[in-house]
């Protein structure tokens, strides 16, 4: 049966609030468009009146912290088959969906709307507090947003979601009226944990940024077992303390290009890699003209030799030609910019790219690559 429920004043007794009618559903789609939380504060609005390449139109769209799409339809006065089969039709595009077809879609909503965060990664950032993640859209949701609800739509939404795992659910709104005072409710036909865990990994477009074959992030953690200063002096980037640390350096072969990040601080130095990557025991820096180990060389770092003897542990160095390079309190930094804790993957982010060739001029960071 349709859901219903009800406000109660309980100050002075019980006392049941009045429910108050719509003017339109129009009059609840502006509540949130000015306000996305009324539906989740996880959410990030990125477009709304989206054309679909079938001719229709998306009334919502957004994001999650996760890079998840969220389509979301208002029931207006269609039946429970046309807005339910409206959604699904919507789910069959939005999965086609490329990393930079949904920066698009933002970007054309962000410049419509006068946005303050122009760009995607910016408004992400805004948002969630980190920027976005490599991969947009591995999954999607469907919501539908009704001030009323109908048996005929709960027992669809229902069925779908819970013997299908189609990602689809209700967002059920009432408004109440109280001393002079308006009030919005707000329920789910589906609790939302169930929901999202009946339809995780089922829909992937995995949208990625092209990679340029090029750069690389690299995540340069200092303490007493490495410092930047070394980095720069010597030529190098390193890592250890654990085999999920080391591994990715792996990735580093000569020819590519790092862009090197302090976590908490920013983008401190741009280089090629001139080697393979190298243990402790075996990894040699000049000095004097001189190669020399680098546990011998003169270093600010006090324990670069913590876990050495440990392969899967022991601090491992690969060879850096420095193209440019900044003290940590001159680091490059803007909202918005791809940083993550791996210590080294391909960086795709394009507006990470696109402003770091202009502060450590670059040029072109475009270059095809596999």
């Amino acid at each position: 049966m349709p859901i219903d429920f009800g406000i109660w004043r309980v100050d002075q007794g019980a006392s049941r609030l009045t429910q108050s009618s719509l003017a339109s559903e129009a009059q609840l789609e502006a509540a949130i468009k000015d306000d996305i939380s009324l539906i989740d504060p996880d959410l990030l609005l990125i477009g709304q009146q989206i054309r679909t390449e079938y001719g229709k139109l998306i009334d919502l769209l957004a994001v999650n912290q996760d890079g998840d799409l969220v389509v979301i339809e208002l029931k207006r006065d269609r039946t429970p088959r046309e807005v339910v089969a409206q959604a699904i039709d919507y789910a069959s595009w939005i999965q086609t969906l490329s990393f930079d077809r949904i920066i698009g879609i933002y970007s054309a909503f962000a410049r419509e709307k006068g946005l303050p965060h122009q760009h995607f990664e910016e408004a992400f950032a805004n948002a969630f507090g980190a920027s976005p993640p490599d991969t947009l859209n591995e999954n999607h949701q469907l919501l539908i947003v009704a001030s009323e609800l109908d048996d005929a739509t709960e027992r669809i939404v229902n069925y779908l979601a819970t013997v299908y795992g189609v990602p689809i659910n209700v967002a059920f709104f009432r408004y109440f009226h109280d001393a002079g005072r308006d009030y919005l409710a707000r329920a789910w036909l589906i609790d939302r944990a169930r929901a999202e865990a009946s339809s995780a990994g089922k829909a992937s477009a995995k949208a990625q940024q092209p990679w340029n074959g090029q750069d690389y992030y690299v995540s340069f953690g200092v303490g007493d077992r490495r410092t930047w200063d070394d980095a720069r002096r010597y030529g190098f980037i390193s890592a250890g303390g654990g085999k999920w640390y080391i591994q990715t350096l792996k990735e580093l072969i000569p020819g590519k290009r790092v862009f090197v990040h302090i976590p908490g601080e920013g983008y401190v130095g741009v280089g090629e890699v001139t080697d393979t990557v190298k243990p402790l025991h075996d990894f040699r820096v000049n000095v004097n003209g001189t190669p020399t180990l680098i546990q011998d060389a003169p270093l600010q770092a006090t324990n670069v030799t913590a876990d050495a003897g440990d392969p899967d542990a022991e601090e491992h160095f690969v060879r850096i030609h420095w193209i440019e390079t900044r003290s940590r309190d001159q680091a490059v930094w803007e909202k918005g910019f791809f940083a993550n804790q791996n210590t080294a993957c391909k960086l795709r982010n394009r507006y990470t790219l696109d402003l770091l060739a202009e502060r450590f001029d670059l040029g072109d960071t475009t270059r095809n690559g596999s």
